[in-house]
């Protein structure tokens, strides 16, 4: 797929302002640390899904803001009002007029790879929707072909039930769904150990991630050893 047939890839972000991203972080990270460790994690995501052929990256923000990746005003699409169920179907059904499938995905997964990415395409060429659950009950990614009004609406966010009513709702309207291999997120400051156990395990993984790592944490002794 080339030009106006590559799938949108939406990246879901706020811009990383201190004080006012991942702020559940800031008790072990400062406010600084914090939104430093958004920023590069959403360089890590960006990355991987600009390199995917097929894919067409979307910065889908809350906000106009000073964001670490080079994008285009056309391809900077604001969430809108509401929920994050009805601002992630905002962003999908933008998608899905542009493209026969589109893709959400969270910009605090450093993990993902192309790899991903790619199954998600392949599963959508024959199912309705592609779902990766995030290991604290979310989903760190959700393509769909179609996006019915109120797909999303009114769902528990920002829960470790997020995922099972989800599946709930598709199951519901009766949509064939399948499951990605589960990745896990950056949300509070005992997920940081298991981002220190990835980068520590997978050496190629999250350059930005890490370079963020090696900078602000290492003297700071945040993870174990």
């Amino acid at each position: 797929m080339t030009g106006d047939n590559k799938i949108p890839a939406c990246i879901f972000a706020k811009p990383p302002v201190p004080g006012e991203v991942k702020t559940r972080l800031i008790p072990a990270l400062g406010a600084a640390g914090a939104a430093g460790l958004a920023s590069a994690m959403l360089l890590d995501v960006w990355r991987t899904v600009e390199f995917c052929p097929g894919v067409r990256p979307i910065l889908a923000t809350t906000l106009p803001g000073d964001f670490p990746v080079c994008v285009s005003s056309d391809d900077v699409w604001l969430q809108g009002a509401g929920d994050l169920g009805q601002r992630i179907e905002c962003i999908l059904s933008r998608g899905l007029r542009e493209a026969a499938v589109a893709i959400a995905i969270g910009a605090d997964s450093p993990a993902l790879t192309a790899g991903h990415l790619e199954r998600a395409l392949d599963v959508l060429q024959t199912n309705d929707a592609v779902v990766g659950p995030s290991t604290d009950g979310g989903f760190y990614l959700l393509g769909l072909r179609a996006c019915a009004p109120g797909l999303l609406s009114s769902l528990p966010w920002s829960s470790s039930e997020t995922w099972d009513a989800l599946k709930r709702r598709m199951e519901d309207h009766r949509l064939s769904v399948v499951e990605l291999e589960p990745l896990f997120d950056v949300d509070t400051p005992g997920d940081l150990t298991t981002l220190f156990r990835h980068l520590a395990a997978q050496p190629s993984s999250a350059p930005a991630t890490r370079a963020w790592y090696f900078q602000q944490c290492e003297s700071a002794l945040l993870f174990p050893r």
